[in-house]
């Protein structure tokens, strides 16, 4: 069934013919965006939709989540609220609730946020393992994620275990681990950081996934300027994630690859790390993708609205950049070309917004703007689709 939306009052599309129309209108056919154009031009279709001078957007793309996880950090938070440094070592109190959660609960957790995120915008989102920590629940982690997420990633080198030597550790993640979740995922990271894996030890997991076929992220560069950007360029890695610290070589680095820099911000401000230096990296010529990475301990927030609007309110990012870091960025991060686009032939993923343009999101921040939200044709239930 064709559904023609129309009454568009300012359409983001990301698409450089294309560019950002006005007066538009869009067909979805199926799970796919069939047309694009002025409302004045628009074919006729099985339904029609009327969105009444409204923004239209892509859905959100978050390329950097963890939500496979049980338990609660809040002590942790307020302890940091309260002036006690961020280390990586709070990571261990998740591993010890999730392995003790039930794959029912850890499923009905990953769909809580994952829904939370839709009401929001997001359509396409990227999950990670990581609080597993052994091999049975990397395992199990990266098969309830495959349920539910569009892209998964293993990251069983999040951190190593209490008690464990890291050398042997990495052995494990690299040989058995690997082998038991490569067949569930598409992607591999490694937390290249001081408390977590040196330069060598993030080497070899990479190495040894894009050995087995998967794709490569990297977080690197959170806690203090370090090699992981570095070797997320020299190993191809597709996106290189948090850059909170950069020196000058890393920007270059970064402008002169195909690996996108993800910056993290809500992370950033709830780490109270400086946020990372998205001007520098834009006009050096990086690509550049804004992130939720929802997590329970150091990212909270499944809302990327509030990543975009504080990207350009405090890193002096324009809307536009914003915009497109949060849809076609991430999409980029994710070497995907059928979402964060509108235009013939992409998923049918479109935000509908409670304004008349994007500017809104930053204009009104913390104000919350979704009015409506396609997910692969689909229109999802909103008490302000019901009126149109």
């Amino acid at each position: 069934m064709a559904v023609l939306i129309t009454g568009i009052g300012e359409l983001t599309t990301n698409d450089a013919e294309l560019g950002k129309l006005h007066g538009a209108a869009v067909v979805v056919e199926g799970e796919t965006i069939a047309w694009v154009g002025a409302a004045a031009d628009a074919p006729d279709a099985d339904e029609r939709v009327d969105v009444e001078g409204r923004a239209v957007l892509p859905g959100w793309v978050d390329s950097h989540t963890h939500l496979v996880f049980a338990g609660d950090r809040t002590a942790e938070f307020e302890a940091r609220m309260a002036g006690k440094a961020y280390s990586a070592g709070g990571i261990a109190v998740t591993v010890d609730a999730t392995r003790s959660a039930s794959d029912e609960q850890l499923a009905a957790n990953l769909r809580r946020h994952v829904d939370e995120a839709a009401r929001q915008g997001t359509t396409c989102l990227e999950t990670k393992t990581g609080y597993g920590l052994n091999v049975e629940d990397e395992a199990r982690s990266a098969r309830i994620a495959a349920e539910v997420a569009d892209e998964v990633t293993f990251l069983g080198a999040h951190l190593v275990p209490q008690g464990a030597d890291a050398e042997s550790y990495v052995d494990l993640v690299c040989g058995d681990m690997l082998d038991a979740v490569a067949p569930l995922v598409r992607w591999a990271d490694v937390f290249c950081e001081t408390g977590a894996f040196d330069e060598a030890q993030s080497g070899r997991v990479l190495k040894a996934a894009r050995e087995r076929g998967l794709g490569l992220r990297l977080h690197g560069n959170q806690l203090g300027e370090g090699p992981g950007v570095r070797l997320a360029v020299e190993l191809g890695a597709a996106s290189v994630d948090h850059c909170t610290y950069l020196s000058e070589a890393d920007v270059e680095a970064l402008a002169a690859s195909d690996t996108v820099a993800t910056l993290l911000p809500a992370c950033d401000l709830s780490t109270r790390q400086p946020l990372a230096p998205a001007r520098r990296l834009l006009d050096a010529g990086a690509t550049v993708a804004l992130a939720s990475n929802a997590n329970p301990g150091s990212s909270y927030t499944t809302s990327m609205a509030f990543c975009v609007t504080t990207a350009v309110l405090q890193m002096r990012m324009t809307i536009d950049e914003a915009v497109w870091s949060a849809t076609a960025g991430g999409a980029r991060a994710l070497r995907r070309d059928d979402v964060g686009f509108v235009r013939p032939g992409a998923r049918a993923d479109l935000h509908v917004l409670e304004a008349p343009s994007t500017t809104h999101l930053a204009y009104r921040p913390g104000v919350p703007l979704t009015a409506g939200v396609w997910w692969r044709g689909r229109r999802l239930t909103s008490d302000f689709v019901s009126k149109w």
